[in-house]
């Protein structure tokens, strides 16, 4: 089995497809930018952009897929070329996913600072908790 990982962030919103066999697919792409330096020693960077298809009747997730969103996904890749406008050939990466997982950071709030707020129903539904100080440790 041939296996991908990637950690980056959503190009644009998520999508639902249906299929008229009634069968869904959550099409979305996902950017990831490698930074390096060069022989000379002058930085760059390179970004990858893998256009992702999860098959699944999980639409909750939907409204959180949004552009920016940092995610790490996992899953099977298929290569596949195809013409240009210009006649030459052109590839993409599509990941078939397995696995999503939304990541914290990536997205603004209504005043573009840092990270939506979310309510203590959310935290404890997505597995964080408080980071309160307790006192009474038995050690």
């Amino acid at each position: 089995m041939l296996k991908l990982l990637v950690i980056g962030n959503l190009g644009k919103d998520a999508i639902v497809n249906t299929l008229q066999s009634g069968q869904s697919v959550i099409n979305f792409s996902v950017a990831h930018t490698e930074k390096y330096k060069d022989n000379k020693g002058e930085q760059h960077q390179k970004t990858t952009w893998v256009d992702c298809a999860w098959w699944t009747d999980k639409h909750a997730v939907v409204p959180y897929l949004k552009k920016g969103t940092s995610v790490y996904v996992e899953g099977v890749p298929e290569v596949k070329t195809f013409s240009k406008n210009d006649g030459t050939t052109g590839t993409s990466l599509t990941l078939r996913l397995f696995a999503c997982q939304l990541l914290g950071g990536g997205n603004k709030d209504s005043n573009g600072n840092g990270q939506a707020q979310s309510t203590p129903n959310d935290q404890q539904q997505h597995g964080q908790y408080s980071q309160e100080r307790v006192d009474d440790l038995p050690f």
